[in-house]
């Protein structure tokens, strides 16, 4: 049985290999299974703009790519994420603002362009941000393959690390919710069940122990 909750947004971002798409298909599996309604999605998204974004970073840079992935997050935005939400699903988003916070400035682009760009950008309800030691992560990207220019080895992956801190630091000041979650000392089902106790009370509902009792 669907359980009847308030919308939520939930950003899960972090750096390349610390699991985030893995995390994403396991929490939808799971709030779904315990009754919630449950929408997932990625970033850049799979519209035209999206697809553009996604595998067009070795033709676009700096500040034009930036200009297109924030495109396409008001775009998103305004065609799936929202509607889904307003509906009372929780939607889960694979990588949101702090991935432009920390790839755009890999790519050289000030910060104040960036906040700037996605100041009128929704705040999600909780961003979770996932951590691993940057050598854990750089063999994971090894095994299935870098997803772009900004993923090159250990330098990447530790400068990648760094600059994730610092954007969840950043969001806090702006008042946003972030839980950072170390992906390399804890199972994925281990991830999944302290996510979930987080959420049932900003979803307004009992634990999903006590939901579906």
């Amino acid at each position: 049985m669907t359980l009847h909750h308030r919308g939520l947004f939930i950003a899960i971002d972090g750096p390349a290999g610390t699991g985030k798409t893995t995390l994403t298909h396991a929490l939808t599996e799971r709030l779904t299974r315990d009754g919630y309604a449950v929408h997932a999605t990625t970033q850049p998204s799979r519209a035209q703009l999206g697809e553009i974004a996604r595998h067009g970073t070795d033709t676009y840079r700096g500040h034009e790519l930036a200009c297109l992935v924030a495109a396409d997050r008001y775009h998103q935005l305004r065609t799936e994420i929202q509607p889904h939400r307003d509906a009372g699903r929780i939607v889960l988003c694979d990588r949101y603002i702090a991935s432009s916070y920390v790839l755009q400035t890999m790519d050289d682009v000030p910060p104040a362009f960036i906040h700037n760009l996605n100041a009128a950008a929704d705040p999600p309800d909780v961003t979770i941000i996932l951590t691993a030691d940057p050598a854990v992560a750089a063999a994971r990207i090894r095994r299935r393959g870098a997803h772009s220019r900004f993923h090159t080895g250990i330098i990447s992956s530790r400068t990648e690390a760094a600059l994730y801190r610092d954007a969840a630091t950043y969001l806090k000041t702006q008042g946003q919710a972030v839980l950072t979650l170390d992906s390399a000392r804890a199972s994925t089902a281990g991830l999944v069940e302290t996510i979930t106790r987080k959420l049932a009370p900003l979803a307004r509902l009992p634990r999903p122990e006590q939901a579906t009792a």
